[in-house]
């Protein structure tokens, strides 16, 4: 028996570049390898790392970022089609809005701020995640989900669609924090706020995922009616998916 692919693709000029398949999902069968990918923004590829993607067949990109973020850091490769879905950020503003008020932020408040980026995903930004959907349905794959660090939106609409597929949940939230194994921190990102805020911003956490997944409870009754009412899975939909990301 073949050993299976690489979860992990250490690329040199994106982070946290991860494959979704392997996973057991609904009825037994696995999420197919080498379909959907997850990492950090783009726009530092080497020639080596494009080689990389163009290798795995990689033809969409669904970006996460901001309009801002995304004009610092565009995808140089150039058989990639990129769909933006902006979620602007608003840590960071958050977090400096905090020190402006007369005490510098710490890490407790920057586990805070990261809990309501996560409600936030969910109360304002729930027609991008649905417009994820859209592409994902439309059988756009192989491709790649991202933002700037491909850690919490992006972690977010992953867990998304592993539930879809009906990964377990435990298996979901192991797969979440795989981030703090391979996601390499710019050093030089937002180097006015403290060692022990960055150090938080840095990470994914189990509270980050349940704060957007309470919220979910509190606004629909549950994850199902989320994704039936606001992403607009129902039945149909969430077999149709299945039966494209998932091996007989």
């Amino acid at each position: 028996m073949s050993d299976p692919p690489a979860r992990h693709l250490n690329l040199a000029g994106a982070s946290n570049f991860r494959d979704l398949g392997g996973y057991v999902g609904q009825d037994g069968r696995t999420v197919r390898w080498r379909k959907l990918f997850r990492s950090n923004h783009l726009g530092h590829l080497t020639p080596s790392d494009t080689a990389v993607l163009r290798e795995l067949g990689v033809k969409s990109a669904v970006d996460f970022r901001g309009k801002d973020e995304r004009s610092e850091a565009l995808c140089g490769v150039e058989e990639i089609e990129t769909h933006s879905l902006p979620v602007e950020p608003t840590v960071v503003a958050a977090l400096r809005a905090i020190s402006a008020s007369g005490r510098p932020a710490n890490a407790d408040d920057a586990l805070e701020v990261m809990r309501d980026s996560y409600r936030g995903y969910v109360e304002h930004s729930t027609p991008r995640f649905r417009a994820l959907f859209t592409h994902l349905l439309e059988d756009r794959a192989p491709l790649v989900i991202h933002c700037t660090a491909g850690k919490d939106r992006t972690g977010f609409a992953c867990a998304l669609i592993l539930h879809t597929l009906g990964v377990d949940d435990e298996v979901i939230a192991e797969d979440y924090l795989l981030t703090n194994r391979f996601y390499r921190r710019d050093p030089s990102v937002s180097s006015d706020l403290s060692d022990d805020v960055r150090q938080v911003l840095g990470s994914v956490q189990p509270s980050f995922l349940a704060a957007a997944f309470e919220t979910i409870d509190a606004g629909y009754g549950g994850l199902d009616n989320y994704l039936r009412e606001g992403l607009g899975i129902g039945a149909a939909e969430r077999e149709a998916l299945r039966e494209r990301y998932l091996d007989e």
